[in-house]
């Protein structure tokens, strides 16, 4: 079978989404919530959620704790979201787009996570809402 642009690039963003999915599940996922208290309690108090960009974000009041532990996973995401980027000849952008859209599928209820028009939503028992760009 032969891969026109279109098909190439719906199979690129397949194969990041299953890569993506991976990483997330070696980050700041439920997890490594368990093996760091302090944002396993952030996380579970709404706190922080899964952004739309790949990373976590903080949703209410910022404290320098907060900032430390926001700051700690998004340096981590982005140094894997990089590696594999390169791996997979895609750019950061697109790489941690698609890791965040598995990131904000992956919550659970009761978790925050970033709507595509920019707000804090708290997932339900439903799907979560997410950007249209999401494979």
């Amino acid at each position: 079978m032969t891969m026109n642009r279109e098909n190439s690039k719906a199979f690129r963003h397949a194969v990041m989404a299953a890569i993506a999915a991976l990483a997330i599940t070696g980050m700041a996922s439920p997890a490594s919530a368990q093996r760091d208290p302090a944002y396993a309690e952030a996380r579970a108090s709404g706190q922080v959620g899964e952004k739309m960009d790949g990373y976590l974000g903080i949703v209410g009041a910022e404290t320098p704790a907060l900032r430390r532990i926001v700051n700690d996973i998004n340096i981590k995401r982005r140094a894997v979201y990089s590696k594999r980027a390169q791996a997979n000849n895609a750019t950061l952008e697109e790489y941690a787009l698609t890791a965040g859209c598995q990131a904000i599928l992956a919550t659970s209820p009761g978790e925050k996570y970033q709507a595509p028009d920019g707000s804090w939503k708290t997932r339900g028992s439903g799907a979560p809402l997410r950007d249209s760009r999401c494979p």
